[in-house]
């Protein structure tokens, strides 16, 4: 079989209309590993990386409200650092580095996603479509 484990995509790909970080970043704890006095944080088994989880809100305004909010882990030897919220909001519009997907089925028979990146960095200015010169005056 050619796929195997996660599946590189591009953030345009798994957020063409943009998202935004509603929450903070907390590194995700490996429950299994953990005891009541003991907390032990999740790596990668790949990479050996500590695992790091952050909510954020699609952009899709098509979405249904429990489509909306999705986690994404970051694989990283240090904590990833937040973009600054927009002024007067708690959002942060956001963007992710070295993406990667893999598809499930949820305990409720559902197809669902985990997605993953490298990194986490401010969202970049969306580019306007460059004139053809084939738009007309009205």
């Amino acid at each position: 079989m050619a796929l195997q484990g996660p599946i590189p995509i591009t953030f345009e790909q798994a957020f063409p209309h943009g998202c935004f970080l509603v929450g903070q970043v907390e590194q995700v704890k490996n429950f299994e590993a953990s005891t009541n006095g003991k907390t032990v944080y999740a790596k990668d088994k790949t990479t050996g990386e500590p695992i790091w989880q952050v909510p954020v809100m699609d952009g899709d305004t098509t979405l249904k409200a429990g489509q909306k909010t999705v986690a994404v882990k970051i694989l990283s030897a240090t904590p990833p650092v937040a973009p600054p919220p927009i002024s007067g909001l708690p959002i942060a519009p956001v963007e992710f580095t070295g993406m990667t997907v893999t598809p499930y089925v949820n305990p409720a028979g559902r197809l669902a996603y985990s997605y993953r990146a490298t990194g986490m960095r401010p969202a970049r200015p969306k580019q306007q479509a460059a004139p053809t010169g084939r738009e007309t005056a009205a």
